[in-house]
């Protein structure tokens, strides 16, 4: 094995070509965390399609940013696996896969199909009315002040209470929860994870055992009580499915949430436009998800493999930059352009293939709901006056705090 090639601080993979590395500081670094999605957006200006960041805190990786090259990684788990893909801590004398994300065709199926009913369109359709009334409940309650900080007020309290709810989980343990996603997924500091990974554990293995005893129509049960194939699941597959289904659930919609309510704080003349079009609001929903993408998907290369005329092998890491992918200007004109009329492109903000996110129907109508009833309700706010917009570290983006006033 060729020994690795060392640049300033980055220990480089000696078949990395020079010229390809460019540590970017995706997720963590200054230029990121100051203005994420322009600085994403930017890279296609000054970086090739694909290049090597190597990193002090995740280690190096391929980084891909061109919409064709992400969808295609997506696409073939044959050649780019997902084991392993998440960074968490996992005891190696007792480990688990997080389930589905981390195991690729055939098995990914039979995961999948556990809880596809309740989380197909027809399935997520049902609960459009509960999640109105839950979205105005908020709005009563900070309507009449003027002012509510949005992220605490109702990006973190509608989605984290509608997965809950369907989780079966217990809603008076909401800001813990949140609390746990947090240390695990921001926090930038192993010691913090390790923490919050075991308590994560500790609490999801009583669950599951409340649940084996006492079913009910939530999603842990359902897992618990899973028997694809006529073959129920192992206790590991199951905690490592309970465990991936928690994490996913409490902050990505709360993530987009929070950059799209900034960035109609910020923008009057979007707000009347959804106002003036209201059978435009699945196209609304879909050009502020694609602006605001707020995840990355991990792979490994299983064997070697050339890209762009880039020779890679196999074991290196690949992260498509799935926010970057969607700034692409070969499919997206004028990409940095919010177009509710955007003729309709298939967009990667929920990744794609097999490994497309389960959540996505309910994060559109989750979104569909509260951009429609806040705006019916409040039309005219704005960031408090001084505000400046600042981003949490980590895989999912979004602002610390959204402070609004009208």
């Amino acid at each position: 094995m060729e020994a690795p090639q060392t640049s300033d601080k980055y220990d480089i993979p000696a078949h990395v070509p020079p010229e390809l590395v460019h540590p970017i500081g995706l997720t963590e670094g200054p230029e990121f965390l100051a203005a994420p999605y322009p600085f994403m957006a930017g890279l296609h200006d000054r970086l090739p399609p694909i290049f090597y960041s190597p990193s002090l805190t995740h280690g190096g990786a391929w980084h891909l940013i061109r919409h064709a090259d992400c969808y295609f990684t997506l696409r073939h788990p044959e050649l780019f696996t997902t084991a392993g893909a998440t960074p968490f801590p996992r005891d190696p004398n007792n480990y688990f896969y997080f389930i589905p994300l981390e195991i690729d065709p055939p098995d990914h199926k039979k995961y999948r199909t556990v809880l596809e009913p309740m989380f197909s369109p027809r399935g997520i359709a049902k609960l459009e009315e509960s999640i109105r009334q839950r979205a105005n409940a908020l709005i009563d309650q900070f309507i009449d002040q003027g002012e509510c900080e949005f992220t605490t007020a109702f990006g973190r309290p509608l989605p984290v209470s509608v997965f809950l709810d369907l989780m079966g989980l217990p809603q008076d343990m909401l800001d813990t929860f949140v609390g746990w996603a947090m240390s695990l997924l921001h926090a930038q500091d192993r010691v913090a994870a390790a923490t919050a990974m075991r308590e994560i554990s500790a609490y999801l293995a009583a669950v599951i055992a409340e649940k084996t005893k006492s079913p009910d129509d939530g999603a842990v049960s359902t897992i618990v009580h899973a028997a694809p194939d006529g073959v129920p699941l192992t206790e590991r597959e199951i905690f490592g499915f309970v465990f991936f289904l928690f994490i996913a659930g409490l902050d990505t919609v709360f993530a987009a949430f929070n950059n799209i309510f900034a960035w109609l704080a910020e923008n009057p003349k979007g707000r009347q436009e959804i106002i003036d079009n209201p059978d435009n609001i699945d196209g609304v929903v879909e050009e502020l998800l694609r602006v605001y993408t707020v995840t990355f998907s991990g792979r490994t290369l299983t064997q070697d493999y050339e890209m762009h005329g880039v020779k890679m092998k196999k074991g290196d890491k690949i992260t498509s930059i799935l926010p970057a992918a969607n700034y692409d200007p070969t499919v997206f004109e004028n990409p940095r352009e919010v177009n509710f009329n955007r003729p309709r492109k298939p967009t990667l903000a929920f990744a794609g293939g097999v490994h497309s996110c389960m959540g996505a129907h309910l994060a559109r109508l989750e979104t569909k709901v509260s951009i429609s009833e806040f705006l019916r309700r409040i039309p005219n706010f704005q960031l408090k006056e001084g505000t400046k917009i600042e981003y949490w570290p980590g895989g999912v983006v979004g602002p610390k705090t959204v402070p609004l006033i009208w």
